[in-house]
């Protein structure tokens, strides 16, 4: 596969419906536009726009919009996942996002690998007080459980000062700590995911 027949999802998991304005999405489009000009094409996806029922399967049924978005996730070369902060902690959107993705611990290949195997996650988080470290490990963490493999500095962030309520989208212009880590995040996911592709993960031993 060449890379610029590769795709990158993005998910927009602000709590906030559309039209709000939400600093994920103003990050998920700067992100968008990097790997645009990497060759790669792509969508953001405001995932509380959709109705995505609780549970741990696949589908679950009752008008449950998770599997269309399921397809578009298991179709995409590379995943972000990009949520604020709300006590500390990542936004409950995006924790339901993780529950839904378990159900592909269970799913493997016709080589006996998690479909999820050969697929690039990176993360953004933002928030006007700290917990960003904390958050990206968490994302990490699972998405790596569920199969996905994370390229170095694949995490960026952007953390405003405490007791205040500035938020990204309301900057006068993004800090230069936070292009260059997005520019970093972006490179080495395409780098990763061009990887991935030409030498796939082995298949999974029998017995």
């Amino acid at each position: 596969m060449h890379i610029s027949d590769q795709t990158v999802l993005l998910l927009n998991c602000t709590l906030k419906p559309s039209p709000d304005p939400s600093s994920c999405q103003l990050m998920a489009e700067q992100l968008l536009e990097g790997f645009e000009a990497h060759g790669l094409q792509g969508d953001i996806v405001r995932v509380v726009d959709h109705d995505i029922a609780p549970g741990v399967l696949a589908d679950m049924g009752g008008g449950d919009q998770w599997p269309a978005l399921r397809t578009r996730i298991l179709a995409a070369d590379i995943l972000v996942i990009c949520t604020p902060t709300w006590l500390g902690h990542m936004s409950s959107v995006a924790q339901r996002v993780l529950e839904r993705l378990d159900a592909e611990l269970s799913a493997t290949d016709d080589e006996g690998r998690p479909i999820l195997f050969g697929h690039v996650a990176v993360t953004a988080v933002l928030g006007n007080e700290d917990g960003a470290h904390k958050i990206t490990a968490d994302l990490h963490q699972a998405l790596n459980d569920i199969g996905f493999t994370l390229p170095a500095q694949g995490g960026t962030y952007w953390n405003g000062a405490a007791m205040e309520r500035t938020d990204y989208k309301d900057l006068a212009e993004t800090p230069e700590p936070v292009l260059a880590a997005n520019a970093t995040l972006v490179a080495n996911a395409v780098h990763l995911a061009r990887m991935l592709a030409e030498h796939p993960y082995p298949a999974r031993p029998r017995g």
